[in-house]
């Protein structure tokens, strides 16, 4: 009896170590893919591409960027980026802080410097910030579901 206490004791402790290990490789999987997506959401802020940033959003999606009003949804989303695209010309780097993920949902922390063209006056001025995004898993595809910006730098 206790031989197959001991087995079955040790077959279950080999099952949890497998599940723990199974879950630690998914989750980082699962934040792989969304630097893919901060990658991705950083070259269309680099190139200006109001629709790959729009493309990156879930379709109920929230852009509440610094001193300017929310994209809401698809189309507000995209009006936004076509409004700060026409203002300025972003060459940014972000760095990411922390990825967490739970089921469907996630999130980062980030911060960004680089440079900011200022179409009005011809000036290029820092840009540094910190970032706050919330990713959904949507049809097995992480999408940004709300994302918030502000200075990290003061009078930048």
């Amino acid at each position: 009896m206790t031989i197959m206490t001991s087995c079955t004791q040790k077959e279950s402790s080999e099952s949890t170590t497998n599940t723990i290990e199974n879950t630690e490789i998914m989750e980082k999987q699962e934040k792989q893919k969304i630097e893919i997506l901060l990658n991705e959401y950083e070259r269309s802020l680099n190139t200006s591409n109001a629709k790959l940033a729009q493309s990156l959003y879930t379709k109920d999606g929230i852009f509440m960027p610094t001193e300017a009003p929310s994209g809401i949804g698809s189309e507000g989303i995209l009006k936004s980026y076509e409004y700060v695209f026409s203002q300025i010309q972003l060459n940014i780097k972000f760095f990411i802080e922390e990825i967490q993920v739970e089921g469907n949902m996630a999130f980062a922390v980030t911060s960004s410097k680089g440079t900011a063209l200022i179409k009005a006056i011809g000036d290029t001025i820092p840009e540094a910030n910190r970032e706050l995004f919330v990713f959904e898993k949507v049809n097995g595809e992480w999408k940004i579901a709300r994302y918030m910006f502000n200075k990290s730098e003061p009078g930048k």
